[in-house]
């Protein structure tokens, strides 16, 4: 009996193979796939169950079961359902959501903290990779629209700046043409006159 401390060459080779087959499963998703697939309703950036399912390498059917099965993880700001109008407007927009137009359920859509729940309960590989480049779609569309209102706002304040150098501009046209109203009418001469002068 060996009292060694420290990995044994065994458990380099299953650290070696485990972390082998961790890339081989490694799935890359395009930002463009997931960005066109989160849409504004209710005032949120959600994702539909439909598209979630695809990400995830599972059907609409399993997602939806295991929603129902943990209801409990999914309070009204991580995921709510489409009602029928919404249903209607999301398949007009959407083109690739036509399969749903016909479908007699609504639609579970999920917020950015739905996604990481639902690749909790999903509870694979793929599902969890999946999530992560979900999360780090939102992440850099906060960013943009971050910066979009720093930009919005620095346009405002050189509006302001801009506004207040009009006002100063006016009121030096208004100096100028004061001066120039005074060379029309010249004023009398002040000083001695000499006699040939009135």
């Amino acid at each position: 009996m060996s009292n060694k401390l420290g990995p044994t060459k065994d458990s380099y080779r299953r650290l070696k193979i485990n972390h082998m087959s961790k890339k081989e499963t490694e799935i890359m998703i395009p930002d463009k796939v997931i960005m066109d697939k989160i849409i504004l309703i209710r005032g949120q950036q959600v994702m539909i169950s439909n598209d979630l399912a695809e990400l995830y390498g599972v059907t609409t059917k399993r997602l939806n079961e295991q929603v129902k099965r943990n209801i409990k993880r999914f309070p009204q700001h991580f995921m709510f359902q489409l009602n029928e109008q919404e249903k209607d407007e999301v398949v007009a927009i959407c083109d690739h959501l036509q399969n749903i137009k016909y479908s007699p359920y609504l639609p579970y859509v999920f917020t950015e903290y739905g996604t990481v729940m639902l690749a909790n309960i999903l509870y694979s590989d793929r599902a969890i990779q999946a999530s992560i480049r979900i999360v780090e779609i939102y992440i850099k569309i906060r960013e943009n629209i971050l910066s979009n209102k720093d930009l919005l706002l620095k346009m405002e304040q050189l509006e302001t700046r801009m506004g207040d150098q009009d006002e100063k501009i006016v009121l030096v046209f208004q100096y100028l043409k004061n001066f120039i109203d005074v060379k029309e009418n010249p004023r009398k001469q002040v000083g001695f006159k000499r006699k040939d002068e009135k």
